[in-house]
């Protein structure tokens, strides 16, 4: 489970719907300092296609992605 995970951020998304986990992680991101990890939880199935593109265009790492029932937990490491 995620308990090994550290990070230094947590936001909790659950009940949001797309683009709302995007934009609350992209907020939070900016808080953070390069190389810092951000854990976001949330409830919208479409959040890990949208979490994985996410990654892919602004160049911070999706270091981990999992789902436990019906919640989503992604780990995002700032570039």
């Amino acid at each position: 489970m995620a308990s090994d995970m550290t990070f230094d951020k947590e936001i909790d998304t659950r009940g949001l719907n797309c683009p709302l986990p995007i934009l609350r992680a992209k907020k939070a991101l900016a808080d953070l300092t390069s190389g810092q990890v951000l854990k976001v939880t949330a409830t919208d199935p479409g959040s890990v296609r949208d979490f994985a593109a996410f990654s892919k265009q602004t160049g911070h790492q999706l270091l981990d992605s999992r789902e436990d029932n019906q919640e989503f937990v992604y780990f995002l490491k700032k570039k």
